[in-house]
Order: C-alpha cells, then structure tokens, then sequence
C-alpha cells in the first residue's frame, strides 16, 4: 500500500488559524484535522503557496489587531514547521523553468494555465496541483491528494 500525503490548501490553513472572513468551517476543519493526526495515515504537506496566499489573507484584514494576531498565531505555526515540531513538513519545491512551464501547461490536470483562468481556477490552486504534480515525479511509492475546502480545486485534488 502506498504512503498518503495531502498537501495543505491555503482555505484549510485559514479555518485552522481562524482568519477572520476565511473561517466558516473552522470547526468542521478542527474536527478532520484532529482526525488525520489520530489517524496516522498520511502525511501533511504545506505548499508553499499556500503559505503565501494565507499570509496574503492576513495581511488584508482590515482590522489591525486581528491582522496582529493571526499574522503571531501564522508565525508560530511556520517555526514550528522549520523545528519539525509541526505535524506538517513544508513541500520544498524548485522554484524555475521547469516549474514554470508546468504551470502554464496546466500540470497534470489537461487544461492549460489560460483555461483554468477562464474557468475560475486560479493560478494559486493550479500552483497546489503543481507542486504535488512535482512531488510525485520525485518521490516513489506515495499517493498524494489535496486537502480543501474549495469546490474547485477539489475537482483536481
């Protein structure tokens, strides 16, 4: 049986720190969570773009002290990845060429950059599809998913 791994998508992230507008699933997203880490049968990724789009999300709160408080309650969450005290590892990606035309080729998924655009996919989650498009050519024996809220992406996940 393969090893399970499930990249992190950025609306998983913003239940799990209840960014403010993000967060209507919080609890539903608490409850799965917890669930896979009694579980034990798959590791979680963090992508990077989901890092950056949650702190994107963060940093256009509107109110300073919420916008404070989730961008501590964000850092303490990526130092514990960088500690490996985290019950994630960060997908370290090579950010080049070869990412890029995968990207514009639309990965895996049999649509292009362009047609995702205009479908509604963003360029952000086609990147999730990517970097776990990426991992799979460099790891052996694994199945990787995504895990999200959005109908979308869920699609390609």
């Amino acid at each position: 049986m393969a090893r399970r791994v499930e990249f992190v998508d950025t609306s998983v992230l913003c239940n799990l720190l209840k960014i403010p507008g993000k967060c209507q699933d919080h609890a539903k997203v608490v409850e799965e969570y917890q669930a896979k880490r009694e579980a034990r049968d798959c590791d979680l990724l963090l992508p990077v773009t989901a890092i950056i789009e949650t702190g994107n999300h963060i940093a256009q709160l509107a109110d300073g002290r919420q916008r404070r408080t989730c961008a501590e309650l964000f850092a303490a969450m990526l130092r514990a990845v960088v500690k490996g005290d985290a019950p994630w590892a960060l997908n370290e990606v090579e950010w080049g060429a070869a990412h890029l035309q995968a990207l514009i080729q639309g990965g895996r998924t049999g649509s292009t950059l362009v047609e995702h655009a205009s479908n509604g996919l963003g360029c952000g989650d086609l990147n999730i599809l990517i970097e776990r498009d990426r991992y799979l050519d460099r790891t052996s024996g694994v199945a990787a998913t995504v895990w999200t809220l959005d109908e979308l992406l869920s699609c390609y996940a």
